[in-house]
């Protein structure tokens, strides 16, 4: 079984706070990074590239997950 590290636990909680976000964008037109980032556009620029680079490591998580699993079968 693959351990998740620290940066693997990281990016779950980012990529849930994106997709939160997108939900309340959807339900209520309500923009939970706008708040979160004081209507600075350069923090929710942050934010936002943060929410990628999770979701981007998620998906790199997944991949080395499925090689693992491969190899102990």
């Amino acid at each position: 079984m693959y351990k998740l590290s620290l940066i693997d636990k990281l990016s779950f909680l980012l990529v849930l706070i994106g997709a939160i976000n997108w939900g309340l964008i959807g339900l209520l037109n309500f923009n939970l990074v706008k708040l979160i980032s004081l209507g600075n556009c350069y923090i929710e620029r942050i934010i936002y590239i943060l929410v990628f680079a999770g979701a981007v490591n998620l998906i790199v998580v997944l991949l080395r997950s499925k090689t693992v699993y491969k190899k102990s079968c």
